[in-house]
Protein backbone atom coordinates (compact mmCIF):
# COMPACT_ATOMS: atom_id res chain seq x y z
CA UNK A 1 0.00 0.00 0.00
CA UNK A 2 1.20 3.30 -0.68
CA UNK A 3 2.30 5.34 2.29
CA UNK A 4 0.87 8.87 1.35
CA UNK A 5 -1.20 9.33 -1.61
CA UNK A 6 -1.12 12.76 -3.50
CA UNK A 7 -4.12 14.46 -4.61
CA UNK A 8 -3.41 14.76 -8.29
CA UNK A 9 -2.25 10.73 -7.94
CA UNK A 10 -5.71 9.78 -7.04
CA UNK A 11 -8.06 8.35 -9.75
CA UNK A 12 -10.30 10.20 -12.02
CA UNK A 13 -14.01 9.66 -13.10
CA UNK A 14 -15.73 12.48 -15.36
CA UNK A 15 -19.27 12.09 -17.08
CA UNK A 16 -20.09 15.09 -17.40
CA UNK A 17 -22.42 15.26 -14.61
CA UNK A 18 -20.11 13.79 -11.79
CA UNK A 19 -16.77 14.71 -11.56
CA UNK A 20 -15.41 12.00 -9.08
CA UNK A 21 -11.31 11.90 -7.75
CA UNK A 22 -10.67 8.03 -6.68
CA UNK A 23 -8.19 7.78 -3.62
CA UNK A 24 -8.32 3.92 -4.40
CA UNK A 25 -9.24 2.21 -6.79
CA UNK A 26 -12.45 2.13 -7.88
CA UNK A 27 -14.94 1.67 -10.76
CA UNK A 28 -12.98 1.79 -13.87
CA UNK A 29 -9.95 2.82 -12.02
CA UNK A 30 -7.59 0.75 -11.14
CA UNK A 31 -4.04 0.87 -9.25
CA UNK A 32 -2.80 -2.35 -7.66
CA UNK A 33 -1.25 -0.49 -4.93
CA UNK A 34 -4.08 1.21 -3.86
CA UNK A 35 -6.76 -1.20 -2.82
CA UNK A 36 -7.70 0.22 0.42
CA UNK A 37 -6.52 0.06 4.44
CA UNK A 38 -7.43 -2.19 6.37
CA UNK A 39 -11.36 -2.13 6.41
CA UNK A 40 -11.55 1.09 4.58
CA UNK A 41 -12.23 -0.15 1.03
CA UNK A 42 -13.06 3.54 -0.84
CA UNK A 43 -12.85 7.53 -0.85
CA UNK A 44 -14.45 9.02 -3.62
CA UNK A 45 -14.31 12.70 -3.55
CA UNK A 46 -17.65 13.52 -5.68
CA UNK A 47 -18.62 16.39 -7.29
CA UNK A 48 -22.43 15.81 -8.99
CA UNK A 49 -24.05 18.85 -11.60
CA UNK A 50 -26.55 20.78 -10.70
CA UNK A 51 -29.83 18.47 -11.04
CA UNK A 52 -28.06 15.63 -11.86
CA UNK A 53 -27.35 11.89 -9.85
CA UNK A 54 -26.74 8.80 -9.11
CA UNK A 55 -30.12 6.60 -10.43
CA UNK A 56 -31.24 3.48 -8.19
CA UNK A 57 -28.64 1.36 -8.02
CA UNK A 58 -27.72 -1.65 -5.42
CA UNK A 59 -24.99 -2.34 -2.88
CA UNK A 60 -24.74 -5.22 -0.31
CA UNK A 61 -21.99 -6.16 2.39
CA UNK A 62 -20.96 -2.87 2.99
CA UNK A 63 -20.58 0.25 5.70
CA UNK A 64 -21.45 2.97 3.28
CA UNK A 65 -20.52 6.69 4.97
CA UNK A 66 -21.54 9.72 2.80
CA UNK A 67 -20.39 13.26 4.35
CA UNK A 68 -21.72 16.24 2.00
CA UNK A 69 -19.36 19.33 1.86
CA UNK A 70 -21.51 21.52 -0.41
CA UNK A 71 -25.07 21.51 -1.59
CA UNK A 72 -27.41 18.93 -0.33
CA UNK A 73 -28.31 14.96 -1.94
CA UNK A 74 -31.97 13.87 -2.02
CA UNK A 75 -31.79 10.11 -0.86
CA UNK A 76 -34.40 7.25 -1.83
CA UNK A 77 -34.03 3.81 -0.69
CA UNK A 78 -35.43 0.69 -0.65
CA UNK A 79 -35.89 0.77 3.03
CA UNK A 80 -38.52 3.70 2.49
CA UNK A 81 -36.38 6.34 3.56
CA UNK A 82 -36.65 9.32 1.61
CA UNK A 83 -34.91 11.63 3.00
CA UNK A 84 -32.32 15.17 1.99
CA UNK A 85 -28.69 15.54 3.31
CA UNK A 86 -27.36 18.41 3.92
CA UNK A 87 -23.82 20.09 3.65
CA UNK A 88 -22.47 19.31 7.04
CA UNK A 89 -24.27 15.94 7.28
CA UNK A 90 -23.29 12.44 7.49
CA UNK A 91 -25.49 9.74 6.45
CA UNK A 92 -24.60 5.70 7.39
CA UNK A 93 -25.80 3.05 5.66
CA UNK A 94 -25.71 -0.61 6.02
CA UNK A 95 -26.19 -2.55 2.65
CA UNK A 96 -26.12 -6.23 4.45
CA UNK A 97 -28.26 -8.41 2.81
CA UNK A 98 -28.95 -5.79 0.26
CA UNK A 99 -30.21 -2.11 -0.89
CA UNK A 100 -31.22 -0.17 -3.45
CA UNK A 101 -30.87 3.43 -3.29
CA UNK A 102 -30.81 6.74 -5.46
CA UNK A 103 -28.91 10.15 -4.87
CA UNK A 104 -29.66 13.45 -6.36
CA UNK A 105 -28.45 17.02 -6.34
CA UNK A 106 -31.69 18.86 -5.95
CA UNK A 107 -30.59 21.91 -6.84
CA UNK A 108 -30.51 23.59 -10.49
CA UNK A 109 -28.09 26.24 -9.77
CA UNK A 110 -25.41 24.84 -7.73
CA UNK A 111 -23.00 21.74 -7.26
CA UNK A 112 -23.20 18.99 -4.78
CA UNK A 113 -19.88 17.71 -3.19
CA UNK A 114 -19.90 15.19 -1.25
CA UNK A 115 -17.13 12.21 0.31
CA UNK A 116 -18.74 8.75 -0.73
CA UNK A 117 -16.66 6.18 2.36
CA UNK A 118 -16.97 2.54 2.10
CA UNK A 119 -16.17 0.26 4.95
CA UNK A 120 -16.02 -3.87 4.96
CA UNK A 121 -18.28 -4.95 7.91
CA UNK A 122 -17.58 -7.20 10.56
CA UNK A 123 -19.52 -9.45 9.06
CA UNK A 124 -21.91 -10.55 5.70
CA UNK A 125 -25.68 -10.72 5.68
CA UNK A 126 -26.55 -7.56 7.95
CA UNK A 127 -29.80 -6.42 8.51
CA UNK A 128 -29.92 -2.90 6.23
CA UNK A 129 -29.92 0.07 8.12
CA UNK A 130 -29.88 3.87 7.83
CA UNK A 131 -29.00 6.50 10.07
CA UNK A 132 -28.01 10.44 9.80
CA UNK A 133 -26.99 12.87 11.75
CA UNK A 134 -25.43 16.73 11.69
CA UNK A 135 -22.34 17.50 13.74
CA UNK A 136 -22.23 21.09 14.79
CA UNK A 137 -18.74 22.26 13.86
CA UNK A 138 -16.37 22.69 16.41
CA UNK A 139 -12.56 23.22 16.96
CA UNK A 140 -10.14 19.68 17.37
CA UNK A 141 -11.63 16.32 17.14
CA UNK A 142 -14.88 15.23 17.04
CA UNK A 143 -16.16 11.40 16.68
CA UNK A 144 -18.38 10.76 13.79
CA UNK A 145 -18.99 7.31 13.07
CA UNK A 146 -17.17 4.95 15.97
CA UNK A 147 -18.48 0.39 16.34
CA UNK A 148 -21.07 1.60 19.47
CA UNK A 149 -22.48 5.13 18.88
CA UNK A 150 -21.07 6.60 21.73
CA UNK A 151 -21.14 10.03 21.88
CA UNK A 152 -24.15 10.54 19.71
CA UNK A 153 -21.85 8.89 16.81
CA UNK A 154 -23.28 7.28 13.98
CA UNK A 155 -22.95 3.29 14.29
CA UNK A 156 -20.96 1.37 11.64
CA UNK A 157 -20.66 -2.90 12.26
CA UNK A 158 -16.48 -2.80 12.37
CA UNK A 159 -14.35 -2.21 15.01
CA UNK A 160 -13.19 1.53 13.53
CA UNK A 161 -13.58 5.07 14.13
CA UNK A 162 -13.97 7.99 12.19
CA UNK A 163 -13.34 11.57 13.62
CA UNK A 164 -13.58 14.98 11.87
CA UNK A 165 -10.27 17.60 12.62
CA UNK A 166 -11.06 20.95 12.62
CA UNK A 167 -8.16 22.93 12.85
CA UNK A 168 -6.88 26.53 12.83
CA UNK A 169 -3.90 27.80 11.55
CA UNK A 170 -1.16 26.68 13.92
CA UNK A 171 -3.39 24.56 16.08
CA UNK A 172 -2.49 20.87 16.29
CA UNK A 173 -3.19 17.44 17.64
CA UNK A 174 -1.60 14.07 18.14
CA UNK A 175 -2.15 11.11 16.04
CA UNK A 176 -1.72 7.83 17.74
CA UNK A 177 -2.83 4.62 16.79
CA UNK A 178 -3.23 2.08 19.46
CA UNK A 179 -1.57 -1.21 19.43
CA UNK A 180 -2.23 -3.52 16.31
CA UNK A 181 -4.15 -0.35 14.96
CA UNK A 182 -3.82 1.48 11.49
CA UNK A 183 -4.65 4.92 11.47
CA UNK A 184 -5.35 6.98 7.70
CA UNK A 185 -5.81 10.56 7.67
CA UNK A 186 -7.30 12.12 4.76
CA UNK A 187 -7.20 15.94 3.96
CA UNK A 188 -10.16 17.95 3.00
CA UNK A 189 -9.36 21.35 3.40
CA UNK A 190 -6.40 23.48 3.63
CA UNK A 191 -3.05 22.03 4.79
CA UNK A 192 -1.08 19.95 7.59
CA UNK A 193 2.25 18.64 8.37
CA UNK A 194 2.76 15.36 9.98
CA UNK A 195 6.09 12.97 10.35
CA UNK A 196 8.06 15.59 8.31
CA UNK A 197 5.38 15.30 5.62
CA UNK A 198 3.06 18.44 4.04
CA UNK A 199 0.11 17.23 3.11
CA UNK A 200 -2.92 19.60 0.84
CA UNK A 201 -6.38 19.32 0.36
CA UNK A 202 -7.04 15.80 -1.24
CA UNK A 203 -4.04 14.07 0.04
CA UNK A 204 -4.04 10.93 2.47
CA UNK A 205 -1.06 9.45 4.48
CA UNK A 206 -1.46 5.62 6.13
CA UNK A 207 0.05 6.42 9.74
CA UNK A 208 1.30 3.52 11.38
CA UNK A 209 3.67 3.62 15.13
CA UNK A 210 6.86 4.95 12.34
CA UNK A 211 4.61 8.24 11.27
CA UNK A 212 2.32 8.84 14.57
CA UNK A 213 3.33 12.22 15.66
CA UNK A 214 2.05 15.62 16.07
CA UNK A 215 -0.15 16.96 13.10
CA UNK A 216 -0.35 20.32 12.60
CA UNK A 217 -2.23 23.08 10.93
CA UNK A 218 -0.14 24.87 8.15
CA UNK A 219 -3.65 27.01 7.56
CA UNK A 220 -7.29 26.43 8.66
CA UNK A 221 -7.47 22.69 7.72
CA UNK A 222 -10.21 19.78 7.73
CA UNK A 223 -9.09 16.17 8.20
CA UNK A 224 -10.47 12.65 8.23
CA UNK A 225 -8.84 10.47 10.87
CA UNK A 226 -10.01 6.99 10.60
CA UNK A 227 -8.79 4.57 13.32
CA UNK A 228 -8.65 1.09 12.25
CA UNK A 229 -7.94 -2.61 13.14
CA UNK A 230 -4.13 -3.74 11.83
CA UNK A 231 -4.66 -6.23 8.65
Amino acid sequence: MTEVIRSAARGRSHYGWLDSRHTFSFAGYYAPDKKGVSVLRVINDDRVAPGAGFATHAHRDMEIISYVLAGALEHKDSMGNVTRINAGEFQVMTAGTGVSHSEYNPFDDAETRFLQIWIRPDRKGLEPAYRQAHFARRSGRQLIVSPDGRDASLLIHQDATLERLLLASGADEVLQPGPERTGFLHVVEGAVSLAEMQLQAGDAMVVDTRRAGQLMALQDAEALWFDLPYI
